[in-house]
């Protein structure tokens, strides 16, 4: 099972869990008027160190000049070409339910490249509906529906007890990347890449955080 990185690259995961802070922060900085930044400013405001952060982004296809740092806007668009955030990526969901709706409500995720074309579920009553302008289709339209949109990454949120039937189902029809939010770590072929993203997992380590601080007191 692989990671979903772009082997192209090589770049370390601890890079690319980092580099949308920068893009955010950038963001934000050039929504404040801001028009230069340096590595110095974004260690200090991110709580990380500055060598760090050089280090980071000289994966990017930029470079700050001496005294001034980095252009903002230009920081900017490259981090999102780089991330692969200014490309349009379609999806399919899998499993409307509450997370699932609620990932087809969320617009932002079209800002970043994500473009959730359709939802599939096995409840024949939300077929034909709409969330978000989004439709909805049976999980039987699937096979069909993958080969006219040729779509290849698929968002996994049914209950965890149908992951694995449903991921199997999702790699039959043509999915190639799969975004896991169930907390089950589904068994695919090497040739299909997975990113686990249980809410779960980091609901756990706040409790248990959370928890060593009060027996600290």
């Amino acid at each position: 099972m692989s990671e979903f990185i772009d082997q192209n690259f090589k770049v370390p995961e601890p890079v690319l869990r980092r580099l949308p802070w920068y893009l955010a922060y950038a963001k934000q900085t050039a929504a404040c008027g801001e028009t230069s930044l340096s590595s110095t400013q974004i260690a200090k405001d991110l709580n990380i160190d500055a060598s760090q952060v050089a280090k980071d982004l000289s994966y990017v296809n930029i470079s700050g000049k001496t005294r001034v740092g980095y252009d903002v806007s230009m920081l900017a668009k490259e981090l999102e070409k780089f991330l692969g955030f200014a490309n349009r990526h379609n999806a399919f969901l899998f499993g409307v339910g509450n997370l699932g709706g609620a990932l087809i409500q969320d617009s932002g995720l079209a800002q970043y490249g994500l473009n959730i074309i359709a939802g599939f579920d096995v409840k024949y009553e939300m077929a034909g509906m709409r969330i978000n302008q989004i439709p909805i289709h049976h999980m039987d339209r699937f096979p069909e529906l993958c080969r006219q949109t040729k779509t290849e990454i698929g968002i996994l949120t049914v209950p965890v007890e149908f992951a694995q039937r449903v991921a199997e189902q999702m790699i039959a029809g043509g999915i190639k990347a799969i975004w896991n939010f169930t907390p089950y770590r589904i068994r695919v072929p090497e040739d299909i890449i997975v990113q686990n993203t249980s809410i779960y997992s980091h609901l756990a380590l706040m409790f248990n955080r959370l928890s060593a601080m009060d027996k600290n007191k």
